[in-house]
């Protein structure tokens, strides 16, 4: 399968501005140098601590934030070069749903409006021909064409995040962003969510970049996994090699930490320190000063993003 989406060096720096008449006081490094890729069909689940840079990459690949450096190839076109026009065709290729719904949706406009507003978008004029679709994207997230009448105030949070990836599928993409789509709902409705994205998954081809720092939300859904920290990636593997089989100690603490049924599990590793600021992250390494297994190289040397096993990627002086 060829890959619909191609990231290479990406980076995203925000500048700090202080002072009585402000000046650039520094950079803060959200993403530094991200690559990656997803196939056709394809589930890439990316994971990490809040604040890690994670939902900045999302952004960054929507040109929702625009990227400092880098490339994103979408479908074959380089987004970064895209002009308005060439960007707004593009964004019908990719679309993404949020963390929260009601963030993402008018409390002005029926659930109806907000959908009907992408088809319009795309070109769709006839106006009886759009609220059929949207009766049928309704139904495809498994809600009644009848409840486009009503209003974001009157669904529950699950309900509002089906009307959300209904609203994602109006432009029929290739691919659709999953920022946190489940964390602000019950265990009960997140599990429903996933199942429907799975779904739509299935039956029309989408793959999915899979935002989220709940490691077992990932490891249902995901195909592979990439996890970042400090805005750099870590580890990328197949599904079942990351979970069995983790190379980078921060992977190995995060695997740790996740409640299991069955005794006999890892044992627990606990991370000292806080997370350093992305403003001033740590030399060589960016997770030595937290590391159980950090080497005098770790502080001196960045180690290389490379490929240890067949599709297994990690950035670790361990395996140099």
């Amino acid at each position: 399968m060829s890959d619909i989406l191609r990231v290479r060096g990406l980076k995203k720096y925000y500048t700090v501005m202080a002072g009585l008449i402000p000046r650039p006081q520094g950079e803060i490094k959200a993403v530094d140098g991200v690559s990656l890729s997803i196939a056709e069909r394809e589930v890439l689940g990316l994971v990490g601590e809040s604040g890690c840079g994670k939902s900045t990459v999302g952004k960054a690949i929507m040109r929702l934030e625009e990227p400092t450096a880098g490339e994103i190839i979408i479908d074959g076109q380089d987004v970064i070069r895209l002009n308005k026009r060439e960007l707004r065709q593009m964004r019908g290729k990719v679309q993404m749903v949020f963390q929260d719904p009601d963030a993402s949706l008018d409390p002005r406009m029926t659930v109806g409006g907000s959908i009907e507003e992408a088809l319009i978008v795309q070109g769709m004029s006839d106006a009886a021909e759009r609220m059929e679709r949207v009766g049928g994207l309704l139904d495809k997230v498994g809600l009644e064409a009848g409840f486009a009448e009503l209003y974001p105030h009157e669904f529950s949070g699950g309900q509002k995040q089906r009307i959300g990836i209904a609203r994602a599928l109006a432009m029929d993409p290739k691919l659709v962003i999953a920022d946190e789509p489940v964390s602000a709902l019950d265990v009960s409705v997140q599990a429903q969510i996933l199942n429907l994205l799975m779904d739509i998954r299935d039956r029309d081809g989408l793959a999915y970049l899979f935002i989220s720092h709940d490691l077992s939300v990932v490891r249902y859904i995901s195909d592979r996994v990439a996890v970042m920290y400090l805005g750099k990636l870590m580890e990328l593997a197949d599904k079942k090699e990351f979970f069995s089989n983790p190379l980078h100690p921060y992977t190995e603490a995060l695997l740790s930490a996740v409640v299991r049924l069955h005794p006999g599990g890892r044992e627990r590793i606990l991370l000292s320190g806080d997370v350093p600021s992305p403003l001033n992250p740590p030399s060589g390494c960016r997770f030595h000063t937290r590391c159980h297994r950090a080497m005098p190289i770790c502080p001196l040397q960045e180690p290389e993003f490379k490929e240890v096993s067949p599709g297994h990627f990690t950035a670790c002086h361990l395996y140099g």
